[in-house]
């Protein structure tokens, strides 16, 4: 099938050919006819399969199909999405497709100035993408109204659930009138999930492109064993002997992604960190070098990282396994994107070996391993060190604070 078949616009159908695209991948040829026939969808879809362009397309194509309302032009489509980083990516999509339309989109999210969103808010939009805290703060201050809004989309909303947004969702969706289509997307479809979907999709049809809990196809998974005080040396030859130019690299704590950065920077390796401590301008700025080669290795936390769209990134290295399993799906769904190939290596020390039997219960599959003789772990060690590890009392986790734009509720400190 190609897009000409769908029954989408001429302007639309020329933006996606000014992207050099003919095909509609799997998600995109199974909800493309669904949202265009007013359907409640459900998509699961692992990142890098098109998904975006799957719900940007037809509801364009929506929008210019639908009456004009009287007056201001309010807002008829509301794209909500976990992150910054994500949202300005959709706002970039809908602005791209719909380029030769008379359409208006705009991006609001935290981190930065509430006034310049003000301004393009009164002027009048069609589509808005936002992050649900700095929605709420428009709408709690009159500047946004939502009573008009037909189209709702909640993209990503497995990280929506991770982040304790939920609650700001159904803040939310009190505000929007009732009759209207709603979209769900995730790239994991847990139970808490399909809970919400219950409460107000209307008779969805569900799209499940990828199997629940699986890792994208096109990546070759890695582990390679090491001692956690040898990581940092086993990381930087893999570096440099794989001459490896674009390489997005996850820690745990934002604490350790700038510092993670500069030591990199010290063995002469171009490094960047993006995390939730760091300003708006700064991380577009570190991101933006990092999508030009002229910074190799991003380190970054699952917070900052979500929702990038970088393309053809060759490399994913877990410096440290998440503690939650599926984020390590989430993680290595950064690279083997729109058909490209990709690589996953994680540096796993003895102290991680349960994280990873998780992960790998997970996948359903044992991850290969690759031994490096001169930092595989002395069994003899590892056997002490998890035996006293084991003995030692609980570590409480203290208070938790905000870590991406808003206030995140299920996140340790300092991650």
């Amino acid at each position: 099938m190609s897009f000409d078949s769908l029954g989408l616009r001429p302007e639309i159908l020329e933006a996606v050919a000014d992207q050099g695209y003919t095909e509609p991948t799997p998600i995109q040829h199974q909800v493309i006819p669904e949202v265009l026939n007013g359907r409640d969808v459900m998509g699961g879809s692992q990142t890098g399969t098109g998904k975006t362009a799957g719900f940007t397309l037809p509801i364009l194509q929506r929008l210019m199909e639908a009456s004009k309302p009287d007056g201001k032009r309010p807002v008829r489509a509301l794209i909500l999405t976990p992150t910054r980083e994500l949202a300005v990516q959709v706002a970039e999509s809908v602005h791209i497709y719909g380029k030769y339309l008379p359409l208006r989109s705009t991006v609001v999210y935290g981190g930065v100035g509430l006034h310049p969103q003000i301004a393009k808010l009164n002027k009048g939009v069609d589509i808005v993408v936002a992050t649900p805290g700095r929605l709420l703060d428009h709408a709690e201050h009159k500047n946004i109204d939502l009573s008009r809004v037909q189209v709702l989309v909640l993209d990503e909303a497995d990280r929506m659930l991770d982040m304790g947004f939920i609650p700001d969702v159904r803040r939310i969706l009190r505000l929007l009138p009732r009759d209207r289509q709603n979209l769900l997307f995730s790239a994991t479809l847990p139970p808490e999930i399909r809970m919400l979907a219950q409460d107000f999709l209307k008779n969805p049809v569900t799209v499940q492109v990828a199997p629940h809990n699986t890792a994208a196809e096109q990546v070759d998974q890695k582990v390679y064993p090491v001692d956690r005080s040898r990581k940092r040396t086993l990381l930087v030859k893999l570096l440099k002997e794989g001459d490896w130019r674009q390489v997005l690299m996850f820690v745990n704590m934002k604490v350790d992604a700038g510092s993670m950065a500069r030591q990199l920077q010290r063995e002469g390796i171009n490094a960047g960190a993006i995390h939730g401590d760091r300003t708006q301008a700064k991380r577009t700025q570190v991101l933006e070098n990092f999508k030009r080669g002229k910074v190799h290795v991003l380190v970054a936390t699952d917070v900052a990282s979500r929702g990038l769209d970088i393309d053809q990134l060759p490399h994913v290295v877990n410096f440290e396994l998440p503690h939650v399993p599926g984020d390590y799906i989430h993680r290595i769904g950064r690279t083997g994107r729109a058909g490209n190939p990709g690589e996953a290596i994680s540096l796993v020390s003895p102290e991680e070996d349960t994280l990873l039997r998780n992960i790998e219960r997970l996948l359903g599959l044992e991850i290969p391993k690759v031994i490096v003789p001169e930092f595989a772990p002395d069994p003899n060690l590892t056997r002490r060190v998890i035996k006293a590890r084991s003995r030692m009392a609980p570590i409480p986790i203290g208070n938790l604070d905000a870590v991406a734009d808003e206030p995140v509720r299920k996140h340790w400190s300092k991650r």
